[in-house]
């Protein structure tokens, strides 16, 4: 009974996740491309000279103080959403959160191998990688669903509404 009540909570915990991972992934080689179009290369490579000379411990500072750094950012986004600046509140969050991945991103590309030294660290990781896969399963089914309805397949309401839509539209471009 429980489980049945939590289900709904479950599944929009993985799917803030999985955007989470999406942005991670889609920013990523963003930025590996920022990275290559600007003297970032060279940046990279002298992070990682100084990377390879440092403790696992270290390395864990400089991978983590970035995205602290930008904590305050998304404060001030809070504040201005709390004050009514809707728009500035949101345009600022979003910011802090794509500037936050990619410098999380980078950061882990160039600190990955000395963070897997650290067994508590490596299986943080492989248990993040666990619950990717474990969500992604969990969203899929409701994923499929929400794809059913939208391209008008099935047999509810929605489903019939969209292929309405889809009809209507269908008739109003052969009609040009």
């Amino acid at each position: 009974m429980l489980r049945r009540l939590l289900q709904p909570l479950w599944v929009l915990l993985a799917i803030i996740f999985l955007i989470e991972a999406w942005l991670w992934d889609h920013l990523e080689p963003i930025v590996a491309r920022v990275v290559a179009a600007i003297p970032l290369h060279a940046m990279k490579h002298w992070v990682a000279e100084r990377v390879h000379s440092l403790s696992p411990e270290m390395t864990l500072i400089i991978f983590v103080v970035p995205a602290i750094s930008l904590f305050p950012l998304k404060l001030i986004g809070l504040w201005l959403l709390a004050h009514g600046f809707w728009l500035t509140a949101v345009l600022l969050i979003l910011l802090a959160k794509f500037v936050g991945v990619g410098i999380t991103a980078f950061l882990f590309d160039v600190t990955r191998p000395k963070l897997m030294q650290m067994h508590w660290f490596r299986t943080l990781h492989d248990f993040v990688i666990t619950l990717r896969a474990k969500a992604t399963a969990l969203v899929e089914p409701v994923k499929q669903r929400a794809l059913e309805i939208l391209r008008g397949d099935g047999d509810g309401w929605a489903a019939r509404t969209f292929r309405t839509i889809a009809r209507f539209r269908k008739s109003v471009h052969q009609a040009r």
